[in-house]
């Protein structure tokens, strides 16, 4: 993909923000969208960390900051935990706007990974992976069950590289992992209903590679994919327009 070179340093913007500010920005600039509302409460720790590759503690340093900036608010007994915020101040989280400076990137890594994925279940398809279909219905399965979004976006990226996995060439499926991994940098908290009607694609996906169908899976894939253009945060209007 033009202006995407995956053997440098890509998405410089991001990148230059500490993990701990990668944390703060997604959940800010997900507040920002709506995608999670006023009272709202967080995951436990260890799961934001694992939907966001990061530790623990870079989770609840991040969390304390959040609390800090009016953002977040923290609530004792029963009922508590970390929330959002009732009233949550515009722009006090300035590591938002290495997220909004990267939609061109972004949109190319969808794209991108639109482009090897169409491919890759179509390959799979064709070689009917019988002994993958198991694990993929459980993560299927899994994703149905999900009590929120930190833990369905974990299960989600498992099933994404099983699938490719299953049957498609080691170096088509290490440059898919790779785009992945970089398009996931970007991934906010979304709301559970978005979340499982991607996962009803799953399933569908899963049943076209069981049937050997090579179309259907290729067509499932272009829709699972293309609509990220307007799903992700780029797809969003920015709430100060």
């Amino acid at each position: 993909m033009p202006g995407t070179d995956l053997s440098a340093p890509v998405l410089t913007g991001v990148r230059r923000l500490s993990a701990l500010d990668t944390v703060r920005a997604r959940i800010a600039l997900a507040i920002e969208l709506g995608l999670l509302g006023p009272g709202e409460r967080l995951p436990a720790n260890a799961e934001i960390a694992r939907a966001l590759g990061v530790g623990d503690i870079t989770v609840r340093r991040a969390l304390v900051s959040l609390c800090e900036d009016g953002v977040l608010e923290r609530r004792r007994g029963r009922g508590g935990g970390t929330l959002v915020a009732e009233h949550v101040p515009p722009g006090r989280v300035r590591e938002v706007s290495a997220y909004r400076e990267a939609a061109t990137e972004v949109r190319e890594l969808i794209d991108h990974r639109l482009v090897l994925e169409s491919g890759l279940t179509q390959l799979v398809a064709r070689r009917r992976p019988d002994a993958s279909l198991g694990d993929l219905r459980e993560l299927v399965t899994r994703m149905d069950a999900a009590s929120g979004w930190a833990e369905f976006h974990e299960l989600d990226a498992r099933f994404h590289l099983a699938v490719a996995a299953a049957g498609g060439p080691a170096p088509a499926v290490r440059q898919y992992e790779v785009v992945l991994r970089e398009l996931y940098r970007y991934y906010l908290p979304y709301p559970m209903d978005l979340l499982r009607e991607s996962n009803r694609e799953h399933a569908l996906l899963v049943a076209a590679l069981a049937a050997g169908d090579t179309e259907a899976a290729a067509s499932i894939t272009r829709t699972h994919v293309e609509v990220l253009h307007e799903t992700m945060f780029v797809g969003f209007p920015s709430p100060m327009s």
